[in-house]
């Protein structure tokens, strides 16, 4: 019981000392347009789109995804403007999904 407690108390010292390199998360994270394909889906399927999933599929697998190949996704889709607006207007940096959700249960 005394090394894992020391233990414990050496992983929080050691986390401690860690800093977050902003600007490596910041340009990962702005080349992952792959994230988008949640919230997507997600309002695909809201209004029936019919084979969602599969259209997805076609822009995102198996290949770099681009913003211009899910712009034209979302533009081509039969859903209403103020979703297709909101989310052309989505970037990796600015989705969340349930992030905070998520950690508010942590």
């Amino acid at each position: 019981m005394g090394y894992a407690a020391l233990a414990y108390h050496s992983l929080s010292i050691g986390l401690g000392k860690l800093e977050l390199n902003q600007e490596a998360i910041s340009q990962d994270l702005d080349v992952a347009w792959e994230v988008l394909a949640e919230p997507i889906q997600t309002v695909m399927r809201r209004y029936g789109v019919q084979g969602a999933y599969e259209k997805l599929k076609d822009v995102t697998r198996g290949r770099s995804v681009r913003p211009e190949d899910l712009h034209a996704l979302i533009r081509s889709l039969d859903i209403p403007q103020p979703e297709r607006d909101r989310l052309l207007a989505l970037t990796p940096a600015t989705y969340l999904g349930k992030a905070i959700e998520l950690a508010r249960r942590a």
